[in-house]
Formats: structure tokens, sequence, C-alpha cells
């Protein structure tokens, strides 16, 4: 069945990964004259959205009036999703795309719930197994899975834990590879990214997840710190605005001559980073899909990761946040020429840059194989698993 008319989507955002990683979508949308596809900002982290979104030649279509932010993720997602219903009451979308597991992205499948609107969940399937780590995107991410009528999983593995699931989540899930790297790709081919030719080698370090504030950070900060003093590195620390981690890294690393601390990197630099660095420590999430498609090797500063197809390839290693391992395994990369060349053999778990185009492609066989009026109520819910990486 063709589709009748132009299916709306509304894509819902706040926060730098999430821009990025729908950006992909967005571009892929507009050359596809039978979608109408729109971005929400929520003003999560509206300055590096918008920052993110520019690299792409992308803004907003529409953003919410500022709300007092409260540092509850629960009050934020109440605030965010009663913020949402007059848009959407106003915009009617025919289905709301929400990516990850962040605030933003679990009032925007609330929201759209509540008023019977299909719900995409982009990035679908990812599971710690640890409400604690991390808190709240764990439950975010497992709840919005709950919600979704599709299910746009990045690898098999994220697809069987929705399989495993299959009593609560009742969507469609399809296997799509991810859309970050779809963003990571195009941007790279942009870029002039031939390594630097200086001696000492490029450590990017980036440290933000709730559970490691406090203990954890001094903890990783102490780690960076003999690294630094190892006399051969440089270490890149872009800073989290969160204060709870930056006033902790501007204290223990500001003033160490091999440490530079700088804001959080546009997009574009970030890749650049990425491509350089001769190691990457890191809590971040997005990292965890990036660098293996770079090459570059990862020492993962959690305690579990979603992201276990990394650590099967190889380009990742889980060490937490315990000083003496993270300076023993950085130290071995670095001074072990062998062991850091099996590290940065380029791999593509998270897919080969195609996700968004499977994303749009799907959401149209959706909408031609269903009702297309105004959907007052939400799709049949069964399970469905089709598509390849």
């Amino acid at each position: 069945m063709a589709l009748s008319g132009t299916v709306r989507i509304l894509c819902i955002a706040g926060t730098r990964p999430e821009a990025i990683k729908l950006a992909p979508i967005l571009l892929a949308a507009a050359s596809r004259a039978d979608l109408d596809c729109r971005l929400c900002a929520t003003g999560q982290h509206e300055a590096l959205l918008d920052e993110a979104l520019e690299d792409f030649g992308l803004m907003p279509d529409i953003r919410l009036d500022p709300l007092l932010h409260d540092p509850s993720p629960d009050v934020m997602i109440a605030r965010f999703a009663d913020a949402l219903e007059p848009l959407l009451m106003a915009e009617r979308p025919d289905i709301v795309l929400v990516q990850g597991d962040t605030n933003s992205a679990y009032a925007g499948a609330l929201a759209a719930y509540r008023f019977g609107i299909p719900v995409g969940h982009v990035e679908a399937g990812l599971r710690s197994h640890d409400f604690d780590q991390p808190w709240p995107e764990e439950r975010n991410r497992v709840m919005i899975d709950r919600l979704a009528d599709l299910l746009f999983t990045p690898t098999p593995e994220s697809a069987a834990n929705l399989e495993f699931e299959r009593e609560v989540v009742k969507g469609r899930c399809l296997i799509t590879g991810n859309t970050g790297i779809d963003a990571l790709l195009a941007m790279r081919s942009r870029l002039k990214l031939e390594q630097p030719m200086g001696k000492r080698a490029l450590l990017l370090l980036t440290c933000h997840r709730r559970e490691n504030i406090g203990a954890g950070i001094e903890a990783i900060c102490a780690a960076a710190l003999r690294l630094a003093d190892r006399g051969d590195v440089d270490i890149l620390c872009p800073v989290h605005p969160n204060p709870a981690v930056g006033d902790t890294v501007q204290r223990l690393l500001g003033d160490h001559p091999a440490i530079k601390l700088t804001g959080a990197l546009r997009y574009r630099d970030a890749v650049t980073a990425m491509a350089h660095a001769r190691l990457i420590l890191t809590d971040s999430g997005g990292i965890q899909e990036e660098a293996p498609a770079l090459g570059t090797p990862v020492l993962v500063l959690r305690e579990v990761t979603e992201r276990p197809e990394g650590i099967a390839s190889g380009n990742l290693l889980l060490v937490g946040t315990d000083t003496d391992r993270i300076v023993v395994e950085a130290s071995r990369l670095l001074d072990d020429p062998a062991l850091h060349a099996a590290m940065a053999r380029p791999s593509f778990p998270f897919g080969r840059g195609d996700a968004s185009v499977k994303i749009l492609d799907a959401i149209e066989q959706y909408f031609s194989s269903g009702p297309s009026d105004d959907h007052p109520l939400p799709f049949a819910r069964t399970w469905i698993m089709d598509g390849a990486r």
C-alpha cells in the first residue's frame, strides 16, 4: 500500500548527542517528498544542542519555552512532558521520534504515548542491566522501549535484549545500525585528518557520568595526573558543563602543563580529536560507538557498559574508575605497539553509515501498511523483528 499523504515526523531532542544522532535523519528526510520531518528542542542543553546542529547546517524548528531546571531527573522529565503536551495537540504529528536515553527522550516518548501518537525510538535496546549504572539513562531507555511502536536497534545484540523483554516490549523491532556512525562518517569525509607530527602522544579524556561524580571523578583525575607526569603525553580534556563535574576537574587538573582543559568541543573538533588521539579515556556512551570506526583504542571508565559490541570487537576495554588500573592499562597501550595496533584496527560493530536510510524506509513502510488518519489510538503493538545490519 502506498502512502496516502505526507507523514509528519516530530523529532524531540534536548542534548548534544541527540542532536548529532538525529541530524542524519533530518537531513535524509529532507530529500523525501512524502516525509515532513521537524525538530523540537526541549532546552535541556540548549547551547550545546544548537552548536552541534550548526555543524550539520541545521537548527531546531520548534523550541519549548524556557523552563526552570531542576537537578532531579524525574522533575525534569515531568516538566518537559507537560510542556510538550500543548505542542503535540497543536502539531498532531503522525509519529514522534526520540533518540537514546536522555530525560528529553523519555519525556517526548511519554507525552506522545499519552496522546496515542506512535513513538519511534532511535537506538533502542541498549542495556547495562543495572538501573544504577548509568542512572537515570538505563531507566529511561527501558521505559522508552516499553512505550515505543517502532524500535530501531543498532545491533543484533540490542535487538536480542528487546526479544528477551518481549512480554513488556510490544513494538516492532528493526536492526538498523546506529545513526551516530552516519554522523561520524559524514563529518569525517569533510575534515582533513592527517596525523600530527609531534613526538608526544595525545590522550583524550572525557568524564561526566552521574554515577562517577564525586569519588569516581577524583580517581579518574588522579590517574590523569600520573599519566601526564610520564612526560611523553599531552592530555586534552573537554570539561562537562555540569558544575559537579567541572569544578572537580578544574581543581585537580587545571595546573598541570601537560593537561589542556577546554569547554565542550564542537562536533567537528571532537571528531578530529578522536581521530588524532593515541588513546581515549572516557565514560561517554557515544565515544564508545564512534572510536571503533576511527580505529582509536578506548579505555571505558565505567564498571558496566551497555555497548558490549565494542568490547567484543577489541576496540574497547572496560577498566572502571580505579586509579591504578587506569594507569596500568593506559601505560600498556602507550608502551606496547603490538597491543595498541590490535586495539586500533577500525571496526564497525555499530553499523556502516546507512542507519538513517533504514529508519526512514521503515517509517514509510509502517505508514503504508497501517492507518493513515490522525491516529486517535496507537497502532496495535505486535512483535515483528526484521531488517539486518
